[in-house]
């Protein structure tokens, strides 16, 4: 697994996550589990789906040792 999410993406997964963890909590209800998917993908910065359509947020694109652009497409190996 290579890192492929950014800080701001994970920032904003990160606290996009907490919400809604806590508001599943607050209206006791079981969609507040759907909040760890974010946690867990910012936690571990790599997304799955970001490796399946080839996307990164990270500043460098992984086999690449220049600055990419954020949300750009990675290299293919």
């Amino acid at each position: 697994m290579q890192k492929n999410i950014g800080n701001t993406d994970r920032a904003i997964r990160l606290v996009l996550g907490l919400i809604i963890v806590i508001l599943g909590i607050v209206y006791q209800s079981w969609w507040g589990l759907a909040g760890l998917v974010p946690l867990l993908t910012a936690l571990l910065a790599y997304c799955p789906l970001y490796t399946i359509i080839g996307v990164t947020t990270c500043g460098n694109p992984p086999g690449t040792d220049k600055p990419g652009k954020t949300g750009t497409r990675m290299p293919k190996p």
